[in-house]
């Protein structure tokens, strides 16, 4: 036994293991004009350490990064670039219970999407509503109408 072994007993070099990002996928709206503006979005964006891949739609102003990335880190790069960003606030309608109630319907979305709200339901009051639950099962007093 060595010098190196009996004091290698006594001390340990370990090192810490960095905790890895969850893969996610990272939407953001941004104005852009011309190929100028998504080349300059797109590259701002790839270079960054984590990234796996970069999708731009310029007709419905959104940029998807997917990668080992954390979001607010996403939209302070791209908004280094001089555009106004913010993230996707939209989502298919067809994930909605009521897609066309005010606070959801927004003209300035893309076809096929409504802005993703909390509120997105309609008046507890709504004649509609009433009806649907008149004649429903859980209403005990619902044979006595028939």
């Amino acid at each position: 036994m060595g010098a190196l072994d009996f004091l290698s007993d006594y001390f340990s070099v370990s090192t810490p293991k960095k905790k890895r990002k969850a893969m996610q996928t990272v939407e953001i709206k941004v104005k852009m004009d011309c190929d100028g503006c998504e080349r300059r979005v797109k590259n701002s964006v790839s270079g960054m350490k984590g990234v796996k891949q970069v999708e731009v739609n310029r007709k419905q102003s959104k940029v998807t990064v997917t990668g080992y990335v954390d979001p607010n880190k996403v939209l302070k790069k791209v908004k280094s670039t001089g555009k106004r960003a913010e993230f996707w606030p939209y989502i298919p309608y067809n994930l909605v219970a009521y897609p066309y109630v005010a606070q959801a319907y927004d003209k300035k979305a893309p076809s096929g999407y409504v802005r993703n709200t909390v509120q997105a339901l309609p008046s507890p009051h709504a004649p509609d509503e009433k009806l649907t639950s008149f004649f429903s099962d859980e209403n005990p007093n619902g044979c006595s109408v028939m």
